[in-house]
């Protein structure tokens, strides 16, 4: 049995990066560049009007004023090749080209025109309202560096820069095996000794909440050669497979041994922790394999402290684990193992409480839950107003 940092040292040893592929720029938010973008064009590519209003061809250090003939006018998009002598004006509105020879763009509200001029009344500084050639980024400049996380923004300011693709790390394929013969799907009558299945639905939606996704999904009854067959199956065509229950040492526990007989390489089994002690992490030809317990909390924590870090590694996203933060207890509390534990928690009024329902078993308490307590496992407890480490939990 190893401890809670041990294993999460483990999980980022044997985890490695993707490789690389190129996505439509439409479908790359949330993906992480796998090079450096150079910009293949200026931006503007052009002088522009910076606004709406009349732009004016005139000398003079201190600003331009007076009267200018109003000669011609250029929208956005027109490709003008309009010349312009001292004392001429051109109407001129916002991302339009500026041709060569104008001095300044004035605002629309801050002239008066009459009888074919334009009555500048103040003074305007030589190069206001004008964005000029490479303002935002010029030709050959790095524009997005290996490893951006692309949000909204880097999607708009790639297409402005004409890209129609992007190479990335891609999103791992995520297989999931849930075991159990007593598991009824929702929606279907409880006999006797049997209960929902709900570890698929929670760690489905863990996964969604995160970013990711389930691309295969077998669930199946306590049965040794089915459950070789479903991991083998699993295994052979996702990069990650996440199992959940049998992994314990009941007499119809079969996922340990199952990975016995596919090969799969232990990296470790059996964690120092409270929940979540029967944890497995291996790995197959290349794919990661983590078979969580049965117990839906205990489940669900380990994905978020062990699988998460997992599948943000190979995406190339930084950092891997939860956000931690160090916060003062509510009240005390004191714990009854010498194993490392995780109390679902709610942060209020900058301080951390313990939350009710904290069995493995109990989702209630994750519910209402928007952090997890980590109390190593040589602390007996943390006293009221001491600072513990807190993990927060995704939204």
């Amino acid at each position: 049995m190893i401890s809670v940092e041990e294993a999460k040292q483990l999980v980022e040893q044997h985890t490695g990066l993707l490789q690389p592929c190129a996505v439509g720029l439409n479908n790359a938010l949330g993906y992480v560049l796998s090079q450096d973008i150079v910009a293949p064009v200026s931006l503007p590519p052009f002088p522009q009007s910076a606004m709406d209003g009349y732009a004016l061809c005139g000398s003079g250090k201190d600003g331009l004023h007076g009267a200018y003939k109003l000669v011609g006018e250029i929208r956005a998009g027109d490709e003008t090749n309009i010349t312009l002598k001292e004392g001429e004006a051109v109407r001129i509105f916002t991302g339009a080209m500026v041709p060569e020879d104008i001095s300044s763009v004035v605002r629309q509200e801050d002239v008066t025109i009459r009888d074919g001029e334009v009555l500048v009344p103040g003074e305007v500084k030589p190069g206001s309202n004008i964005r000029h050639t490479g303002d935002q980024i010029q030709c050959g400049e790095m524009a997005l560096g290996s490893g951006t996380v692309l949000t909204p923004a880097c999607i708009g300011f790639l297409a402005g820069l004409g890209l129609r693709e992007v190479n990335v790390y891609p999103r791992p394929r995520v297989g999931l095996v849930v075991t159990g013969s007593e598991l009824v799907q929702p929606g279907h009558p409880l006999r006797p000794g049997q209960i929902y299945e709900s570890n698929s639905a929670t760690l489905a939606a863990a996964l969604e909440s995160t970013g990711f996704s389930v691309a295969g999904k077998m669930i199946i009854g306590d049965d040794f050669e089915r459950t070789v067959q479903a991991i083998g199956t699993m295994a052979g065509h996702h990069d990650i497979v996440i199992m959940s229950g049998g992994i314990s040492v009941g007499d119809y526990d079969f996922v340990k041994r199952a990975m016995e007989e596919l090969h799969v390489e232990t990296v470790f089994y059996k964690i120092n922790q409270k929940p979540g002690k029967p944890a497995f992490f291996g790995k197959r030809q290349g794919r990661l394999l983590f078979a969580l317990p049965g117990n839906p909390s205990a489940a669900l924590l380990c994905y978020y402290q062990y699988v998460l870090p997992a599948l943000r590694k190979m995406s190339g996203i930084s950092p891997v684990s939860l956000e931690i933060r160090w916060l003062p207890m509510a009240a005390p509390f004191i714990k009854k193992e010498e194993r490392a534990c995780f109390l679902k928690a709610k942060v209020n009024g900058g301080q951390v409480e313990v939350l009710d329902k904290q069995g493995s078993d109990m989702l209630l308490g994750f519910a209402n839950a928007d952090a997890l307590i980590y109390i190593p496992a040589n602390k007996s407890g943390v006293g009221r107003g001491e600072e513990v480490e807190v993990h927060m939990l995704p939204s």
